[in-house]
């Protein structure tokens, strides 16, 4: 059998507080600008700014969480997506405004997030301890998950394409973790992308569990992202 070539996968950039200082450069046109943000390096930095530069519905949602780690990580995801698209977009982060696109599913105001006006799309994902945060000139997707236990891959399995579902299953039980990952944050990106996240059904969508890179999906290109030991990502745009 001919296998495909391997995909590429992005390298995302590490951001620091030095990011929104100075002016980013523009993603590329089809290609996204990928950020990695760790919660414990700019957990500080952005604690005093998440009084200003978030809404009331941002600080209403951190504080609603119960764990302080939680309520770290959605601060850092929300105050550096604000950061980042005022040094993007040349206004104040604080004037930032968000909107929801209405969902393709049903047509509820729960699709895309999206700033109106503008020729940018993002997207945010956050798991323990990190932040994946992804920009691009037509829509994007982006998730990052920590490698989930044998008990979630085995009660998830099912829900996906019958064809992922038997890819994981071909795995040595030792493998499963990491390939569920990689199913998961390819599907999760594009249907975030979309716009309907996981309102659309698992088993519609054949992303795979190869580690060669996810599968083609028509007008839109899926990369993983290389997120280091322990996790997996991903990110979906559309092509022009």
């Amino acid at each position: 059998m001919c296998l495909l070539p391997a995909r590429p996968v992005l390298r995302p950039e590490r951001l620091t507080s030095a990011a929104w200082t100075r002016p980013p450069e523009p993603p590329r046109a089809g290609r996204p600008r990928v950020w990695l943000a760790r919660v414990e390096d700019l957990r500080d930095a952005v604690a005093p700014l998440a009084g200003t530069l978030l809404d009331s519905g941002e600080r209403a949602r951190a504080a609603a969480l119960h764990r302080a780690a939680d309520r770290d990580g959605y601060r850092v995801a929300h105050v550096c997506l604000r950061l980042l698209l005022g040094a993007y977009l040349g206004v104040e982060p604080s004037d930032v405004t968000f909107v929801r696109r209405p969902c393709p599913v049903c047509r509820g105001p729960h699709g895309r997030p999206d700033v109106p006006g503008v020729p940018l799309c993002f997207s945010v994902s956050r798991t323990e301890g990190l932040c994946l945060l992804a920009f691009a000139d037509t829509a994007v997707g982006a998730d990052i998950e920590r490698l989930p236990g044998s008990d979630v891959v085995a009660a998830l399995t099912d829900t996906l394409h019958p064809r992922e579902a038997a890819e994981l299953a071909a795995c040595p039980p030792q493998g499963r973790p990491a390939a569920f990952a990689r199913v998961w944050t390819r599907k999760e990106a594009y249907l975030k992308g979309l716009g309907t996240g996981l309102g659309r059904d698992l088993r519609s969508d054949h992303l795979g569990a190869s580690a060669r890179g996810p599968r083609r999906m028509p007008g839109w290109t899926v990369d993983d992202v290389a997120v280091g030991g322990g996790h997996a990502a991903a990110v979906a745009v559309a092509e022009r």
